[in-house]
């Protein structure tokens, strides 16, 4: 099962755009959590406590134990909506969750070991893509999915439908390729074409008659009667 995270969480009675500002103002975020069987309530937690809880988490798979008024309740975040510049965390959807109720969400898949068609063939690891859907009781939730590409070789690919997960259903279609090993292109460099030289042409000589030498024959357009 995917790890829990505790958070401590607040209710609150004020909603709207400016209690909401003035929630981040006092360093605190605004939330809600809904579900099914139950009314949407508005909360509000500790930012630097909530920044600390998803950095570097797939949020989608993990479970929170939010500890409300000291009662405990599990819950998945459905949105996190952040600042479009400064990446700073605006408002939070939570999700309760109850034992026996199946989930739909997305699970991050992990690729480990080294191909063998990069190893030693010259290819590239393409990663197509980073997550599948499942469906999955609570108490089932996996982290992520860990997948061996160590004995891929150059041309090979790996695709949904060669996952094993326990107790869980995959949604994806089975068809789509998580990964393969393409050939690296090789870029030859061009070298411009160098023109082949011309020949230099020989300067026509032009010889000065001396002034004592007489014009031949026809050198000044005319001929001697």
């Amino acid at each position: 099962m995917a790890e829990v995270i505790t958070l401590a969480a607040e209710r609150r009675t004020e909603t709207g755009k400016g209690a909401a500002r003035q929630l981040r103002l006092s360093g605190r975020i605004p939330a809600v959590i809904y579900g099914q069987g139950r009314e949407s309530e508005s909360l509000s937690l500790a930012e630097p406590d909530l920044a600390k809880a998803v950095a570097g988490r797939a949020v989608g798979s993990t479970v929170f134990d939010l500890k409300i008024d000291g009662k405990s309740v599990r819950a998945l975040i459905r949105e996190i909506q952040r600042h479009p510049f400064r990446l700073r965390i605006l408002h939070v959807d939570f999700y309760e969750i109850h034992a026996g109720e199946k989930l739909t969400l997305d699970v991050p898949l992990h690729l480990v070991g080294s191909p063998e068609g990069v190893r030693n063939e010259g290819g590239i690891l393409d990663q197509v893509i980073r997550d599948v859907q499942v469906e999955v009781l609570p108490k089932y939730i996996p982290e992520y999915i860990e997948i061996d590409v160590s004995d891929l070789h150059v041309g090979q690919s790996l695709h949904v439908r060669d996952l094993e997960v326990s107790n869980a259903k995959i949604l994806t279609e089975p068809g789509k390729t998580i990964c393969s090993i393409v050939r690296a292109r090789v870029e030859l460099e061009v070298q411009p074409e160098v023109p082949a030289e011309e020949e230099e042409a020989e300067p026509e000589l032009i010889r000065k008659p001396k002034e004592d030498e007489a014009p031949a024959e026809g050198e000044d357009g005319s001929s001697e009667e």
